[in-house]
C-alpha cells in the first residue's frame, strides 16, 4: 500500500473517532494536507457520516486500482532489470508490451523486432501497424487493450526464440496475465501459442479453434508479419476476430466508405 493509502487509513480512522467522540468539527494535521497535496497550513473537517463515507470511499478507490498498476510497473522494472538469458547483451531497449490495465483482450505475439527494440513499445513496426489495423477494425483502440510478446528481449536478426530464453521470460508474460486479467488471449502465430500452451501444433491447424490458457479463453490466429507476406490469409483473421468478438458479446463497427 501507498503511503497515500496510509494516510487516507489513518484519516478515516481519525475522522471516526471523532464522530463517535461527538466532535463536530477536527483540525486536520499539516502533515495530513502535505500528503494530500492541500495547499492549506490547516483546516477544519465535518465530522459526519458523509465525510467518512468519502473519505473511506477515497482510500478504496487507491486501494483497488493501485495494486494492478503497481503490479506491471514492477514487472517492467524487474524485465528492465532481467539478465537471465543472453539476449540482454544485445538489447537496445527491453519490450515489456503496453496497453490497458484492465482490458477485455490481450494480443501475444512472439517477440521484439528492430523497431520495437529502439523504441521499447511492442507492435510499432509494419507488423504493429496492421495489428493496429485489426484492432480498429474489431472496434476498440490501442490503448483500450494489452500488446505484448513470448520475448521481452529482441533475438537477434530477428531468429526465433530458443527454449531457454522463452523459458525464463515466460515468467514475466504470465504475471503479467495474473495483473491485468484479460477476458480473451489472442495468440498471434505458432509462437506464441507454443509459449502459452506448450502445443507444437503448427498454427495452420490451431487457428479459429478456442483453447485455453489458465482458465482464460485464447483464439490462435496467424501473426501479422505472415499477412504482410500472404495477404489472402487476412480474410482467415478476420473470421477469427470477429469469432472473438461473437464470445465478447460484440459487433464489429461498420467499414467506413472512402
Amino acid at each position: 500500500m501507498s503511503s497515500l493509502n496510509h494516510v487516507l487509513s489513518d484519516f478515516v480512522q481519525y475522522l471516526e473517532n471523532e464522530r463517535d467522540a461527538g466532535r463536530g468539527m477536527v483540525e486536520v494535521p499539516v502533515e495530513v494536507l502535505n500528503e494530500l497535496g492541500v495547499m492549506p497550513k490547516k483546516a477544519t473537517v465535518p465530522v459526519s457520516k458523509e465525510a467518512v463515507k468519502i473519505a473511506s470511499l477515497h482510500r478504496q478507490v487507491n486501494h483497488e486500482h493501485l495494486p494492478g498498476t503497481t503490479g506491471l510497473e514492477e514487472i517492467k522494472a524487474s524485465i528492465a532489470a532481467c539478465k537471465k538469458c543472453s539476449l540482454h547483451k544485445s538489447r537496445t531497449n527491453v519490450v515489456p508490451g503496453q496497453g490497458s490495465v484492465s482490458p477485455e483482450i490481450m494480443f501475444v505475439g512472439e517477440a521484439p523486432g528492430a523497431d520495437e527494440d529502439l523504441q521499447g513499445l511492442a507492435f510499432v513496426g509494419r507488423a504493429g501497424q496492421l495489428l493496429t489495423k485489426m484492432i480498429e477494425a474489431m472496434g476498440y483502440k490501442r490503448e483500450e487493450v494489452f500488446i505484448g510478446n513470448i520475448l521481452k528481449c529482441r533475438p537477434p536478426d530477428n531468429r526465433p526464440p530458443m527454449p531457454d530464453e522463452m523459458e525464463v521470460c515466460l515468467p514475466f508474460l504470465k504475471a503479467q496475465i495474473a495483473v491485468i486479467k484479460p477476458k480473451v488471449i489472442i495468440a498471434l502465430g505458432s509462437t506464441a501459442v507454443k509459449g502459452l500452451l506448450n502445443l507444437t501444433t503448427g498454427i495452420t491447424k490451431l487457428r479459429g479453434k478456442w483453447l485455453s490458457f489458465e482458465g482464460i479463453d485464447l483464439m490462435p490466429t496467424y501473426h501479422p508479419a505472415y499477412l504482410l507476406r500472404n495477404p489472402p490469409a487476412k480474410k482467415e483473421v478476420w473470421d477469427d476476430l470477429q469469432e472473438v468478438l461473437r464470445h465478447l458479446g460484440r459487433t464489429p463497427p461498420p467499414v467506413k466508405k472512402r
